[in-house]
């Protein structure tokens, strides 16, 4: 598929629709699916087709960095992107066991450092200092970045009329910032959102990425279940879900009701 290209949406079982954001692959078996996969595509793809000239910062790059939890799918995408493009790759994730997210990264050539302490701001400006000092392109953290929001806004194009409402999962918020703006653009009529936190919370970054006046149509919930926490085997009208996100709004959902599949990871 192509960055911008719909992706389906499904009736299912008569009041519940599925938003199929988590159907845009690479290609391939076993890879992860998703609107993080397109955002980090475009990104590579943009900076290696246009900003890669002659005195540019990024004339030399020869690999993708970034930063993310070790249970985050962010790092494998990113080593999968990378390895599609013919790159390198290097995540920065915090110090621990590895997870299946490490080890398909590691799989595919990624190098992965680790660091201690952990938090978040901490592998975010390692993962930036490393980029700099290689001349890598740098994958933000949640893929916070303009082109998620605009990427996404383009989804809510075959949202249907007989919707009520949009619950999604937020971890960085940045779909979520895109859903919003795209109602702004596609919708005359913006649905209420409820957003499920799977992470830490949202705000900050959909005060700066979503519409102002965000707040009037979304409700914040927290999941109830740890991130890292996995609910294996969660399905919505033989749909699987991802583990980490979209299986924690099962519980929320009720009919008219649009889920927004944001993605998938791959099979274990």
């Amino acid at each position: 598929m192509r960055v911008n290209d719909l992706t389906p949406v499904e009736r299912l079982g008569g009041d519940v629709w599925a938003k199929r954001e988590d159907t845009w692959a690479l290609g391939g078996h076993g890879t992860h699916t998703g609107a993080k996969v397109r955002t980090c595509l475009e990104l590579a793809r943009h900076a290696l087709q246009v900003h890669n000239k002659p005195g540019d910062d990024h004339s030399q790059a020869t690999h993708l960095v970034t930063a993310g939890s070790r249970h985050s799918p962010q790092v494998a995408i990113v080593a999968e992107v990378a390895a599609s493009l013919g790159l390198g790759c290097q995540v920065h994730v915090p110090a621990g066991p590895d997870t299946p997210e490490l080890l398909r990264a590691a799989e595919l050539s990624a190098e992965v450092v680790r660091h201690r302490p952990g938090h978040n701001s901490v592998i975010v400006a390692r993962a930036r200092e490393a980029a700099k000092a290689q001349l890598g392109l740098l994958i933000p953290f949640g893929m916070e970045c303009q082109a998620a929001v605009d990427l996404a806004s383009l989804q809510v194009g075959n949202v249907p009329r007989q919707v009520e409402r949009i619950v999604v999962p937020v971890g960085s918020g940045m779909s979520l910032a895109g859903i919003l703006q795209g109602m702004s653009s596609w919708r005359r009529d913006p649905l209420p959102v409820l957003g499920v936190v799977v992470g830490a919370d949202p705000s900050r970054r959909l005060d700066k990425w979503a519409p102002p006046w965000w707040r009037q149509l979304v409700e914040l919930v927290p999941a109830g279940v740890p991130y890292h926490e996995h609910q294996e085997g969660a399905f919505l009208g033989g749909i699987p879900l991802d583990p980490v996100y979209e299986a924690k709004l099962l519980a929320h959902l009720q009919p008219w009701d649009l889920v927004w599949l944001v993605g998938r990871r791959a099979p274990a």
